[in-house]
């Protein structure tokens, strides 16, 4: 989509921190970091939610999942993180290109938010 922010940094039209990029995902740093490691991880292809992904592309929703573990790991918290899928704004989600938050590096209360 022309207008997707995600879609943007997926085409390397606009800057991001890339921490990973492979033929089916990319991830990089959140702007606004809610913990010392806070990381989006997107699908290349557009879905607007994770609903979305998961009815469309069920083997890419299992490849971003497992980009998300491998950016816990490098970031050297794959044994304390979270993943978080906003869906919907009144579920607090603002670009609507599917992302995972992977979430770490602190103590993660619960419940959240």
């Amino acid at each position: 989509m022309a207008d997707c922010l995600f879609c943007s940094i997926v085409a390397e039209e606009i800057p991001a921190d890339i921490v990973l990029s492979n033929d089916d995902v990319v991830a990089f740093r959140d702007i606004a970091p809610q913990a010392p490691v806070h990381v989006l991880v997107v699908p290349r292809d557009h879905h607007a939610n994770v609903g979305e992904l998961a009815s469309a592309a069920p083997a890419t929703t299992a490849t971003l999942l497992q980009a998300a573990q491998e950016v816990a790991a490098d970031e050297g918290v794959g044994d304390a993180y979270r993943v978080v899928f906003n869906t919907g704004a009144g579920a607090g989600q603002t670009v609507f290109h599917v992302h995972a938050h992977v979430i770490g590096g602190r103590n993660l209360e619960w419940p959240p938010g």
